[in-house]
């Protein structure tokens, strides 16, 4: 089929329950953070690598200089994010920890107006209020909890801050590049960073229980190589706010996981938090489907 008509929406599900598993996996390693990062990326990088040799290999020599400087600044950033964010598990809820990753599109803009110079506009600033109450809602209800659930919370919304900056830095490369030759790369810099910090501040990366080094191989294939590879084989037939909105879909799918996997639930801060945040992102990635319904509206009739 040149055109599915349903396959990509399909593909689009199946993607979002597949990185909907990735902080549940995370939860039930015994391994440090920045180790179950870099396994994760290193099992990616592995996988992917008999097809980018076999296909994607002479593509090297069209990178730039400044491609490799700015693939190696993404994939420092790509791995800084992994480290935060998993750590951010260690101390507050999968259900806290998730939903404020997903500020992402709103941390975007913020990047893009200093970086690009690109307008910000007034519904955008309001939306990005909208999930900062939010946000602040859901770490006050953390931090009435426990302390330590607002560092988790903190780290959530740092390691936010750095997958944003791993997109801005990637998002030029990986238009004039195939997305296996970009994500090897990526992958591989990222994986060579996490080995570096495990050294240097001496996390075991070995021994572990089979379980721990399933989970590690699983966090590789389901949410990195499976989740994210079905979001960009489906751009080629829905656009880019499609796929925006489906991912942040990626909070319920891990809430309902941890509910049953990790017998975690939900308090009334954390509900409440969620579903600003969630309308904040809705109004920023549908702002423009929005101005256009009111132009047609207030359009005289001829």
């Amino acid at each position: 089929m040149d055109s599915p008509r349903y396959l990509p929406f399909a593909a689009l599900i199946v993607g979002v329950i597949a990185v909907s598993t990735s902080a549940i996996f995370v939860k039930l390693t015994t391994a440090p953070a920045p180790v179950i990062a870099f396994y994760r990326l290193f099992f990616s990088t592995v996988l992917i690598a008999p097809f980018f040799f076999l296909k994607h290999f002479s593509e090297l020599k069209s990178l730039t200089k400044k491609d490799w400087v700015y693939s190696t600044i993404a994939g420092v950033f790509l791995a800084f994010h992994f480290i935060l964010w998993f750590e951010s598990l260690n101390y507050t809820s999968v259900a806290s920890s998730v939903v404020l990753v997903t500020l992402q599109p709103l941390f975007a803009f913020i990047g893009t107006y200093l970086f690009f110079k690109e307008k910000v506009s007034k519904v955008a600033l309001c939306s990005g209020l909208i999930a900062i109450i939010g946000s602040v809602i859901i770490s006050w209800g953390d931090f009435k909890i426990s302390g330590i659930a607002l560092i988790g919370d903190l780290l959530a919304l740092a390691a936010c801050a750095m997958i944003t900056a791993y997109l801005l830095f990637g998002q030029g490369i990986r238009k004039r590049h195939s997305l296996l030759l970009y994500t090897f790369i990526v992958y591989g810099i990222s994986s060579v960073t996490l080995l570096g910090y495990c050294l240097v501040l001496q996390y075991p990366l070995t021994p572990y229980p089979m379980e721990d080094w399933i989970y590690f191989l699983l966090l590789a294939i389901i949410p990195t190589l499976l989740g994210h590879s079905l979001f960009n084989w489906s751009l080629k037939w829905v656009s880019t706010n499609t796929i925006s909105v489906m991912i942040l879909f990626e909070p319920v799918g891990s809430i309902i996981l941890a509910y049953y996997f990790l017998g975690e639930e939900m308090i009334s801060s954390q509900i409440i938090g969620s579903m600003i945040i969630m309308f904040g992102i809705f109004l920023f990635v549908f702002e423009k489907q929005m101005k256009k319904v009111f132009r047609k509206e207030l359009k005289p009739a001829s």
